[in-house]
């Protein structure tokens, strides 16, 4: 790539020097044809004007020998360089110029000839000729007097081949000096491409560095241009892929964990157990069945997880959340002896995928049966807050420490206060997912030994408000012990794993 940059490079500069020499050796050349014939041009006209006004210096009279007139103006004009100039009488030199005119026009006979073929006519003839010796611009001006025993002609001749041969030389300079110029473009574009291109080469080094087991390797970043970017774009991209390999790692090191656990204790009551005796046989039974149910739930999180990062992994519909809250609640009731409450549910429809959503809150109602006493109340809630419906799940369980807040939504991670009996440690990390998928987030605010609250915030759109445009209270988070304290606020009371009872009106001071 730096070979063909800079050959490119290169041949752009050729290319623009060429055009740009061409044009102005064309347009020098127009210029120096035009001088040419300008100052033969203004030889004649003196020549003119001389045999009008002039006077012989022999008689003291006008003119009136042509030949004498030749003579007097080749006497008063000094030709330039590279110009000659001849006087002929009845078609034979009759005079030269002085010694010091280098161009001596009666050396060339091809241009003689050429004059003597115009003698005897009238108009004056300004033409390019050719000769073997080489080109001239050459005009001939005839002249006669009436009392002329002969004509005579005036032959004013440049060499324009040694015109053209130092303009030719002048540019053959110019492209000595474009030569060089394309020699310091191509080093000096050497050096700058391959400063340029350094990062391109580090990330090279650094990608055939990078193997399976080890993606700690970066790109050196310098500079803010579009290199930069690129190396920055591709240690992000190592960062995507270390976090997903570690990730995978981990899932296969937990996985690994959790399965060998309950293989271990089928494995071991297998081994020790009595054939002989029934009572052992069904004890050994009941521990395996138990374990290989914890196993199938595993293999099912697991799966759930797997697919959270498909499209299709959530499909929206439009959802009364109100039905839904109260659906919720129903089902929740099944999930042990608790006082299940409604704080609130939220009259609006929104578009949720119901069985997902159902499926968080329902885990949310289970952590908090796991985590509290029986008969101890559980209340299930759903209202918008700020732009978004946060639906919520608030428990007198025995709390979070701050320290393990993050850690109980990831994968297989649990709270100090938890044990291994209590589930797989997936259904947090489900939760998360779930709620991820519908672009919302889960939180939690807690205190041990009072309670827990997990809120579900999923965004809406301009086209969800509530249907009747109220913005009621929720638990807030400072204080998740206190239920809603507002005229929507419903609460039902369920003693056990009962159905719903009737909703009633909350008391004066709220719902404890």
């Amino acid at each position: 790539m730096r070979t063909r940059v800079v050959g490119l490079l290169v041949l752009l500069t050729a290319l623009a020097l060429l055009l740009s020499g061409a044009t102005a050796y064309l347009l020098q050349r127009a210029v120096m044809n035009g001088q040419i014939d300008d100052s033969l041009k203004r030889s004649v006209q003196e020549f003119r004007i001389l045999a009008q006004e002039g006077i012989d210096p022999e008689t003291g009279e006008p003119f009136s020998a042509s030949d004498q007139l030749v003579f007097t103006a080749m006497q008063r004009t000094l030709p330039a360089d590279d110009e000659g100039m001849l006087g002929l009488r009845d078609g034979r030199i009759s005079w030269t110029a002085s010694d010091a005119v280098e161009v001596r026009l009666e050396d060339d006979p091809e241009l003689i000839s050429w004059a003597q073929g115009h003698f005897g006519g009238d108009s004056v003839r300004l033409e390019t000729v050719s000769t073997a010796q080489t080109t001239y611009r050459a005009i001939a001006v005839p002249i006669r007097f009436d009392n002329d025993t002969a004509p005579s002609m005036l032959l004013l001749a440049f060499d324009y081949s040694a015109q053209l041969a130092g303009l030719n030389s002048s540019f053959l300079s110019y492209g000595g000096v474009g030569l060089g110029v394309m020699g310091v473009v191509g080093l000096a574009g050497w050096v700058l491409v391959g400063r340029l291109l350094r990062p391109l080469r580090t990330l090279q080094s650094t990608a055939a560095e990078i193997s399976g087991t080890d993606l700690n390797g970066r790109v050196p970043v310098s500079g803010q241009d579009d290199v930069a970017e690129l190396a920055t774009t591709f240690n992000e991209m190592l960062d995507r892929l270390q976090e997903s390999f570690s990730s995978q790692r981990q899932l296969l090191d937990d996985v690994g964990h959790e399965l060998r656990t309950p293989i271990t204790i089928v494995q071991g009551h297998l081994e020790l157990q009595d054939a002989e005796d029934p009572a052992d046989v069904r004890e050994v039974r009941e521990i395996a069945l138990d374990e290989l149910d914890r196993m199938r739930l595993l293999v099912e999180d697991l799966v759930t997880l797997a697919t959270s990062g498909r499209p299709d992994f959530v499909e929206p519909d439009p959802m009364e959340v109100g039905a839904l809250t109260r659906d919720v609640l129903g089902k929740a009731t099944q999930l042990g002896d608790r006082v299940w409450t409604l704080d609130h549910a939220a009259d609006m429809t929104v578009p949720l995928d119901g069985r997902r959503i159902t499926q968080a809150w329902l885990q949310l109602a289970s952590n908090a049966v796991k985590y509290s006493e029986d008969a101890s109340k559980v209340s299930l809630g759903s209202q918008v807050l700020n732009g978004h419906l946060r639906l919520w799940v608030r428990d007198q369980g025995i709390g979070i420490r701050s320290e393990d807040r993050e850690r109980i939504f990831k994968r297989f991670g649990r709270g100090a206060n938890s044990t291994r009996a209590e589930g797989s440690g997936l259904g947090l990390n489900i939760v998360t997912a779930i709620v991820s998928a519908h672009g919302g987030t889960v939180d939690v605010q807690s205190a041990p030994g009072i309670g827990s609250t997990f809120f579900m915030d999923l965004p809406l759109t301009e086209e969800d408000p509530p249907a009747d445009g109220s913005s009621p209270a929720v638990p807030s988070e400072t204080d998740d012990t206190t239920a809603c304290r507002t005229g929507r606020a419903l609460e039902t009371s369920i003693p056990g794993a009962g159905a719903p009872g009737d909703q009633q009106p909350p008391s004066k001071d709220g719902v404890a």
